[in-house]
């Protein structure tokens, strides 16, 4: 089952068009919405969760339409970018609070907020005024109060914004363990760094339109029509170099400065990888290391918005 299914979505902002023809579907796990600030991400969120009326489209959330929709909206977790705490509130009672503006009974209020709290590992702070808060310790209240009514739909909203690395990585985990129940997760992320720690499933907009949606490998792919950038670090560079500008699959051939490692492009890569092993052994050029700069997101991206 598709969790999220979008048919060619439109909004606009008085006589500014901020989404434009958008069309995708998302299902079950964790999929990452990026693209750079103002791109339409927040507007698209909050078509998402029911907070706003499309302009045109269709937009279907756990099959349902969700603008005006109360009991599709007890269904769904959101996590915005924007804080909007009562600060002088200590955390425990304001997950509490929320909880029972959804309908749940004190006791259970009690019960849920105190497993939400466990969950993000804020049981240290949860009786400290939330205004007391670190950045890290308000992006995990932030998650606590998604969550805490188990949702079976999750919209983060830059989650990850302005916390130090070790609450990141704790975040991402977070996220992670939640996205692996089978259930629904989109996160948006200008930072492309954030989203490849925590999926491939990705969906790309730029500008308001759709750029890209599916899994980052099978977009690479999409691609390979761009050079591909293969560097390689041995001792014997020379030798590799002169295997290499054999090859019908090697465009161009570069040394580095300090004549221990090569950059080749080529257009197509599979047949390139499939060839290396073969190529190093013939010349006797054991490669210490292989990687590629443009084996991930942030060369997807910069590929697909600057062309």
């Amino acid at each position: 089952m598709n969790i999220v299914a979008i048919e060619r979505l439109n909004h606009w902002y008085g006589h500014v068009l901020s989404l434009n023809d958008v069309s995708f579907v998302v299902g079950a796990g964790i999929t990452g919405l990026l693209g750079p600030n103002g791109a339409g991400k927040t507007s698209l969120l909050r078509i998402l969760i029911g907070l706003m009326r499309p302009s045109g489209g269709r937009v279907r959330v756990l099959g349902e339409d969700p603008w005006n929709n109360p009991a599709l909206a007890v269904r769904i977790g959101y996590s915005p970018e924007h804080d909007g705490f009562y600060e002088w509130m200590p955390g425990r009672g304001f997950l509490r609070l929320l909880l029972g503006l959804r309908g749940f009974a004190p006791a259970e209020a009690r019960r849920r907020a105190e497993e939400a709290i466990e969950r993000v590992g804020l049981r240290d702070a949860a009786d400290r005024a939330i205004g007391t808060y670190s950045r890290g310790m308000r992006q995990r209240l932030k998650l606590a109060q998604a969550v805490a009514h188990d949702p079976e739909f999750l919209v983060l909203d830059e989650p990850l914004t302005g916390t130090d690395p070790l609450v990141r990585m704790e975040l991402i985990r977070l996220i992670r363990s939640f996205g692996a129940g089978g259930r629904g997760v989109i996160v948006s992320s200008h930072v492309l760094q954030e989203i490849e720690q925590l999926t491939r499933e990705i969906v790309l907009v730029h500008k308001g339109r759709l750029i890209a949606a599916g899994n980052v490998q099978d977009i690479r792919g999409l691609i390979d029509r761009y050079p591909h950038s293969v560097r390689i670090r041995t001792e014997r560079a020379r030798e590799m170099a002169a295997a290499l500008a054999r090859e019908p699959s090697v465009a161009e051939l570069s040394f580095d400065a300090d004549g221990r490692g090569l950059t080749v492009r080529t257009r197509v890569p599979d047949m390139f990888y499939d060839r290396l092993a073969r190529i190093a052994l013939e010349a006797g050029a054991a490669p210490e290391e292989i990687f590629s700069p443009d084996d991930n997101l942030e060369a997807v991206f910069r590929y697909l918005t600057e062309k």
